[in-house]
């Protein structure tokens, strides 16, 4: 994490935010389960992947497992720091708000 967090628009989208926590949390994952977990579309998943490879995010790997296509994917050094420094960014942003209240605190 950088000493100023560092709010990324690129990992914000919801779809890419969703996928790039699902990234941090492994090693490297395969595209179906990728997939499913995020329920989409493979051109839809196809579509962030290559996005956040484009910025240097994502690693993609393409194999074969007998002659079926396997591909994976996982986040780059880069793609990790920027994730942490969102998240630290995002946590600044709600700190400054004030949400740290219980949510039986709030009054409609």
């Amino acid at each position: 994490m950088s000493d100023t967090p560092i709010f990324d628009e690129l990992i914000h989208a919801p779809t890419r935010l969703s996928l790039v926590s699902l990234l941090a949390a492994t090693e490297w994952a395969e595209f179906k389960f990728l997939r499913d977990s995020l329920a989409l579309s493979d051109s839809a998943l196809s579509k962030q992947l290559t996005t956040l490879e484009d910025a240097g995010y994502v690693e993609i790997r393409k194999s074969f497992v007998g002659k079926r296509p396997r591909t994976s994917a996982r986040l780059t050094e880069l793609g990790r720091q920027a994730f942490a420094d969102h998240v630290a960014a995002l946590q600044q942003i709600v700190a400054r708000a004030g949400l740290a209240v219980l949510p039986d605190q709030v009054t409609h």
